[in-house]
């Protein structure tokens, strides 16, 4: 094995590295919100809205992510809607990330017991009220463990975006692969690098289970 290669092609590397943590960052925050808000409605009394958001779950929870990565790089453009290849790829993850997301959320919520929701009407206070002061802090703390491991499988799978071309760390690195023809090497480093990523979180969801275990 020769890892000079690796360090010969670094600044290749690191760009890809960087770029791949500004989509997780982005596909992540933009993800949350979107996942807060359809968690949000799916626990609603508005029974249309409630059927709309389940609708979009069911199929961005159904469908492969590479489908919807080809449907919407390749869809829109042909129905006359041009979009860039980041905006496809931040469009998407967005929307598969806001599906799971919304499901983790919408089961945290309704984990609640029913009595909280009783008593807090009796004191008189607003639907929205209750949800922002009562429900919501105790349901992110469920959904905590959850969404960080969801976090986990979403950043490993933002190589499949090199696909579509999204030049991103495996984009990059099976560019040097084909000047190089190192694919052991420069593989290694380049799951060495997810591995940086991945494994604090990893930690951070044991650390929160074996916490709500020992509070449980």
């Amino acid at each position: 094995m020769n890892f000079g290669v690796a360090w010969d092609y670094r600044a290749v590397i690191l760009q890809g590295f960087v770029v791949t943590l500004q989509l997780v960052v982005l596909a992540i925050i933009c993800g949350t919100v979107f996942g807060l808000f359809v968690g949000f409605c799916m626990t609603s009394k508005w029974k249309p809205v409630k059927v709309i958001c389940r609708v979009y779950v069911e199929i961005f929870r159904g469908s492969p992510l590479l489908m919807q990565l080809f449907l919407v790089f390749f869809g829109l453009p042909y129905m006359g809607f041009p979009i860039s290849i980041f905006q496809a790829t931040l469009l998407v993850f967005t929307l598969y990330g806001g599906a799971y997301i919304a499901e983790i959320i919408r089961s945290g919520i309704e984990s609640i017991p029913s009595g909280q929701w009783e008593a807090a009407n009796s004191l008189g206070l607003t639907y929205f009220d209750i949800m922002r002061y009562i429900i919501l802090p105790q349901a992110f703390k469920v959904s905590l463990p959850p969404l960080v491991g969801f976090y986990i499988g979403l950043i490993k799978d933002t190589s499949i975006a090199s696909i579509i071309g999204y030049v991103e760390l495996v984009k990059d690195a099976k560019s040097i692969i084909g000047n190089t023809n190192r694919p052991f090497e420069i593989y290694i480093v380049v799951a060495a690098l997810y591995f940086i990523i991945c494994f604090p979180l990893s930690k951070v969801v044991d650390h929160m289970e074996k916490r709500n275990v020992a509070h449980g």
